[in-house]
């Protein structure tokens, strides 16, 4: 079967954005997945909050639904309540997840539903001209923070370790090798995966950009304690720490179908939600 990810939308990215690269990483990931014979096109579904990285939308042809500010992640723990079967994807910015998006962030580590959040961080809500988000680091002036910003940033990674995380990886937007081999890693792991993609804007906080000498590989951690340490590496306020970049932990624990036998049961039957409910069998004949 053919496999169509592209869509005729143009697109209106800023030219040289680091989003035309990830989406790119993402198409070449489904694409081989889907080559492999594991999958399905219609096997993944996407969700997008609002914000720059969320026009990936429009320009890759998977079902999905366009969501609210700070709330593509619980839609789309909807969309597996609703069946199990897809692989999920959730697009968000670090604006969103970490501000409205927050509670969800941490439940969603919590329920470890079998689906990916890939997060596009440039330390700014940039769609809207540059407002600090919670991971911009302290000084930055803007139209809102004419006085520098005085809080110090929140340490997502971090944080995802102390919600009981079983999957957190961390990528940079300039190495496409290196997100398609995480979001593979990601996709394919039993159990809620984030993965921080750290972004460079060309237009509102430059200087959080350029941090690419700071990272370095890491190979694919167990170890939580190594976890955290790696975490402690880089606060997101200064430019002076290192970076790692890799899978900082996985472990394996129960994911939220394996917890609830309803789902256990839909995933039993291979539930596809291109099927109609039985009510209307009757009602609609099929050709």
């Amino acid at each position: 079967m053919k496999i169509q990810l592209d869509t005729t939308s143009e697109k209106t990215w800023c030219p040289g954005c680091p989003n035309h690269m990830i989406l790119a990483s993402v198409k070449q990931t489904i694409t081989e997945l889907i080559e492999s014979k594991t999958y399905k096109q219609t096997d993944f579904a996407i969700t997008t909050d609002i914000g720059c990285h969320a026009k990936i939308f429009d320009y890759i042809n998977l079902s999905g639904i366009y969501c609210l500010h700070g709330r593509a992640l619980p839609t789309a723990i909807g969309i597996k309540l609703g069946n199990p079967s897809l692989k999920v994807l959730s697009f968000v910015g670090d604006g969103g997840m970490y501000s409205e998006g927050m509670a969800h962030f941490i439940h969603a580590f919590k329920h470890n539903a079998n689906m990916t959040l890939i997060l596009h961080d440039n330390q700014s809500f940039s769609l809207t001209t540059g407002q600090p988000s919670p991971t911009t680091q302290q000084g930055y002036i803007s139209k809102a923070s004419p006085l520098g910003t005085a809080d110090r940033p929140f340490n997502p990674i971090k944080l995802a370790l102390a919600a009981n995380a079983t999957f957190v990886a961390r990528t940079s937007a300039k190495d496409m090798k290196h997100m398609s081999e995480i979001f593979t890693k990601a996709i394919e792991h039993n159990g809620f995966s984030f993965v921080e993609i750290i972004q460079d804007c060309l237009i509102f906080n430059a200087e959080a950009n350029n941090k690419d000498s700071l990272m370095y590989k890491i190979k694919d951690n167990k170890s939580l304690e190594q976890a955290e340490k790696l975490a402690r590496e880089f606060d997101y306020n200064s430019k002076s720490g290192k970076i790692p970049i890799g899978v900082i932990y996985q472990s394996a624990e129960r994911s939220l179908e394996d917890k609830w036998p309803q789902l256990k049961k839909q995933l039993n039957l291979k539930s596809n939600i291109t099927k109609k409910p039985s009510i209307l069998d009757k009602l609609i004949p099929t050709k």
